[in-house]
């Protein structure tokens, strides 16, 4: 089949880049995989898996031995390499059979896989790995195309895939995955050779080849196949029963969205902090505004990856009018407890305990959709995959009617001890993992400091400035360094009420709210009190005083709303507190922002809302106070040359030092980190030691 030939799927294969691997069969599987993972139409992040098996010399034999490359534990395949690969020797894999003790022992094998593994070296083989052992070919793709399982979720699933495809596309019921399932297909295939493929029940599909390519276009063709046939059935039905609301003006949907996302985060943050994602997709707007979204949605998902990452059922926020902290608790409550019931109904006695009780997803009629998770990565994925959920719902209403998995089958999956075991090796969450920090005047010097400092620390990230060239450079930087679920950017001016608004829209919208506010944007004017303009001291005033005044008063606002907490730090200066010469609009700006931070933590206090100072001195790296003649004016001040003050300023200090960025930012990260949860009005000087600066 021709490229032009697909309309539901992406052929990708490049003929020329495959012949350059030919000959390697692990190099064309983790080329195949890509191309795979690269449509998400095929398979969701993270999810399915792929094999080939080929011929190797035994490093302790050096005779020639099958081994079988399969998709290790946790990878995903649109970004899998070679080093994602777990490989093993496969007469090793299908002698286990023969000491396998049935299904109530089956978790013990996967202990086993190891004693099989071929390349010390590799990954950790998954779950799925006698999926691909005990069939014969050589190369195999597993995958979850929205299109298959709407199938595979439909009542008359097997009889569809019968009648679609003739046979040649096999049939096997659900079965949670692991080594009884695998022989269980080796046993279906013995049965009805000459398949090419099978539909896992309310899973998924497998497809096979003889080489990559094959077994690619085998993948392709049967999933186009299915979609099609649901295109056909789906053209004179009305989607989840046709419209019972209408979607909100896009407009209205970001400002609703950006005013409600505070305050779903802070409900679902009883437990743990979490971080948002908002989307408006037309396939969310669709299904929610449904007449059927109150009957299929409560039902839950069918693929094992869709609700280990959204939870069993989503929550629906159905408020008419403006919803309120009132309106949204008891429908948080009535979940925490559904969840509760569900997992007391459930549980087995050698149940891990019961998780966060809070939704994941959150379906707003009207609005669109939100989700919440441990990170924005987290959150983003969940709700792609609740998409796909949607699509296969979508999908097998058209066909059919939609089944979900059985609540004990869910439950045996979402608190599978195997499942338990892979969270329990995740690395622990960093310091401000689930924090949202927003830092003023961040695409240079100190602020971007403090954005990076705060980013590796696990924080999402909003670097906001005034200088558009500077933060253009920043979001490159930061798209390098941590990727684009780490960070977003804000064209911000303190002084202007309507750019500071904008910013903190920015934050909600794109992660749900705030826990950190850096007030770092500033300048500098050293003169004379006799050269000192009106233009000098206004200008002073309103970035450095008026300027943290607007943040201050606009990030309260969000905090209250989550009901979390917060800090709030304000980046001041020595000069707060030291009289020097040629300083007056500029050190007494900054001895407003100290008091002011003394101000609000008095006032903020009830609301656990810490806000603490940081006071440096003379950072000169990347900074752009020393532009605009501010450097020469300090020389002047001083009787020296502008390339002599980094020594005059070290040579001051009591420990010699010159103080960097970096420096500050590690101040910043004390006062956030946890170690200071109850600190506040507090202030610490980043100066190498200035005597005349020492509060008293």
């Amino acid at each position: 089949m021709s490229k032009k030939e697909f309309k539901h799927v992406s052929f990708l294969w490049d003929e020329k880049k495959a012949k350059e691997l030919e000959g390697d069969q692990v190099a064309l599987l983790v080329y195949r995989s890509n191309l795979l993972g690269a449509d998400l139409r095929l398979t969701n992040y993270g999810g399915g898996n792929t094999s080939c098996k080929d011929f190797a010399k035994d490093p302790l034999s050096n005779e020639q031995v099958e081994v079988m490359w399969v998709k290790g534990s946790g990878g995903d395949l649109g970004t899998m390499k070679r080093s994602g690969l777990a490989s093993l020797y496969v007469d090793r894999l299908r002698s286990l059979k023969d000491i396998y003790k049935g299904l109530e022992k089956e978790d013990s094998m996967v202990g086993l896989f190891n004693h099989c593994i071929y390349d010390l070296a590799s990954k950790a083989p998954s779950i799925d790995t006698p999926l691909h052992g005990f069939l014969p070919f050589r190369h195999i793709d597993h995958l979850h195309p929205d299109a298959a399982i709407a199938i595979a979720a439909s009542k008359d699933g097997e009889k569809i895939t019968k009648e679609l495809f003739g046979g040649a596309i096999g049939w096997v019921d659900w079965q949670r995955p692991g080594f009884d399932l695998g022989l269980k297909l080796k046993k279906y295939l013995d049965e009805n050779p000459g398949i090419r493929g099978i539909m896992l029940g309310s899973h998924g599909l497998f497809t096979w080849g003889d080489d990559a390519y094959s077994c690619y276009i085998n993948s392709l063709e049967t999933i186009e196949c299915c979609a099609a046939f649901i295109e056909g059935r789906a053209q004179n039905k009305a989607a989840f029963g046709g419209p019972k609301i209408p979607a909100l003006d896009p407009d209205k949907r970001k400002q609703s969205a950006t005013t409600l996302a505070p305050l779903l985060r802070g409900l679902c943050s009883s437990q743990n902090r979490k971080v948002g994602h908002f989307t408006d997709d037309p396939r969310v707007l669709e299904f929610i505004n449904s007449n059927d979204l109150t009957r299929l949605a409560p039902m839950g998902t069918s693929c094992p990856d869709h609700f280990l990452r959204t939870k069993i059922t989503p929550l629906i926020l159905n408020i008419s009018d403006e919803p309120t902290q009132e309106k949204c608790t008891p429908l948080f409550e009535s979940y925490r407890k559904m969840y509760s019931g569900y997992y007391h109904a459930c549980k087995h006695p050698d149940s891990p305990a019961m998780r966060d009780p809070n939704p994941i997803i959150i379906l707003c009629p009207g609005l669109g959709m939100f989700s919440f998770a441990k990170d924005k990565h987290t959150a983003r994925v969940a709700s792609e995959f609740y998409i796909n959920a949607i699509n296969v719902m979508w999908g097998a209403e058209a066909i059919s009617s939609y089944t979900s998995l059985p609540r004990q089958e869910a439950f045996n999956i979402e608190y599978w001890l195997l499942e338990e075991a892979k969270l329990q090796r995740m690395p622990k969450p960093k310091t401000l993992s689930g924090k949202i920090a927003l830092i003023t005047g961040s695409a240079g010097g100190i602020g971007k400091a403090i954005a990076k400092k705060f980013a590796e620390e696990g924080a999402c990230v909003i670097i906001s400035d005034n200088n558009v060239q500077r933060l253009e450079e920043a979001k490159t930087e930061f798209g390098k360094l941590f990727g684009k679920d780490a960070f977003t950017t804000a064209l911000l001016d303190v002084t202007v009420p309507a750019t500071v608004k904008n910013a903190m829209n920015q934050a909600t919208l794109n992660f749900g709210g705030l826990d950190i506010l850096v007030n770092n944007a500033g300048l500098s004017i050293s003169k004379p009190i006799e050269a000192h303009t009106e233009q000098d001291w206004d200008i002073l005033y309103d970035v450095l005083v008026k300027g943290q005044f607007f943040m201050t008063q606009s990030v309260v606002e969000i905090m209250r709303k989550q009901k979390l907490g917060g800090d709030i730090l304000n980046i001041v200066s020595k000069n707060a507190l030291v009289s020097g010469p040629n300083n007056a609009g500029y050190g007494s700006a900054k001895a407003a922002q100290l008091h002011l931070s003394r101000l609000s933590a008095a006032e903020f206090g009830k609301d656990r809302i810490r806000v603490n100072a940081v006071n440096p001195d003379a950072v000169i790296a990347g900074s752009n106070i020393w532009s605009g003649g501010w450097a020469e004016g300090r020389a002047k001040a001083y009787g020296i040359t502008v390339e002599e003050l980094p020594a005059y300023y070290a040579n001051r200090t009591l420990l010699n030092a010159i103080i960097y960025p970096e420096d500050i930012a590690n101040a910043c990260f004390i006062y956030v980190s946890g170690l200071l949860n109850k600190s506040t009005g507090n202030t610490i000087n980043v100066d190498g030691g200035v005597a005349a600066a020492f509060l008293r």
